[in-house]
């Protein structure tokens, strides 16, 4: 998940304002995951780019 999309239940702001020591902590915490940068739709993308894949491997494996 992005910060950007966060709503921080202790102050109802954006998290990735700030406002509050919750905010914060949760921000920082996001920031040292290698996936809190990770936009949802590019990992929608690498998902669907691998069903593509093990398709494309399982037709091409298949007997004549």
């Amino acid at each position: 998940m992005t910060l950007d999309r966060l709503v921080c239940a202790n102050c109802a702001a954006p998290v990735n304002q700030g406002r509050c020591p919750v905010c914060r902590a949760h921000r920082a915490r996001l920031q040292q995951s290698p996936w809190g940068a990770v936009h949802p739709m590019v990992l929608v993308s690498l998902l669907l780019l691998l069903v593509a894949a093990a398709t494309a491997a399982l037709v091409a494996a298949q007997p004549a």
